[in-house]
């Protein structure tokens, strides 16, 4: 059985997410944007396994660098693998930081990945930007920017493609209604409660 913790972060209050098996003393965070310390609070005496990228946007990426090491891989999808050292396609530039966060360890592709005792099951949902994805894990959606609660993530910063954000949003209204999303930015919702925003 999954659990989880939210931890926002950052100055656009990005959620980090630290999700784990209570079974085990490690966990994976997905999208840690900024403040490594609080996300580090926020594992609580675990272990940091990994790594798990929705997007590769500054604000989701920011504390990669800090918290990566030999034994904690990145995950990113591949086709936004060149966003983690860009700072221009990472949009790092617009709010002056460091945009290197170095080169994903694995570059993800449709389909399951097990790390830290959980099945993590990665949908290609690109349109925020080319490579994003949603990991649904034990009936919960981490939508990255794809999917919030009462909206749809952005289209027109580099990468964005709003036919794209069309085909994945109409791929999630298919999923399951009692599926709890959680977004890369906000509060929680389900697949049911958004049907009538992206049907």
């Amino acid at each position: 059985m999954m659990e989880f913790y939210v931890q926002p972060v950052g100055i656009m209050q990005a959620n980090a997410y630290v999700v784990f098996n209570p079974k085990r003393d490690d966990a994976v965070v997905i999208d840690p944007g900024a403040e490594p310390e609080a996300i580090r609070l926020a594992l609580r005496g675990r272990k940091l396994a990994a790594i798990l990228l929705t997007h590769g946007h500054m604000d989701h990426i920011g504390a990669v660098g800090a918290l990566r090491s030999e034994d904690v891989p990145v995950f990113l999808h591949e086709g936004d693998a060149a966003m983690l050292t860009n700072p221009n396609l990472n949009l790092a530039v617009m709010v002056g930081v460091e945009g290197n966060q170095g080169e994903p360890d694995f570059c993800l592709q449709e389909g399951d990945t097990e790390l830290s005792g959980l099945m993590f099951t990665v949908l290609h949902t690109p349109g925020h930007t080319k490579g994003s994805v949603c990991y649904l894990c034990d009936g919960v959606l981490f939508s990255g920017d794809t999917l919030f609660k009462a909206g749809i993530g952005r289209t027109d910063f580099p990468g964005g493609d709003r036919k794209a954000m069309r085909a994945s949003l109409k791929r999630l209204a298919a999923l399951d209604a009692k599926i709890r999303v959680c977004p890369g930015h906000g509060g929680e919702t389900t697949i049911g409660a958004e049907r009538r925003y992206i049907s």
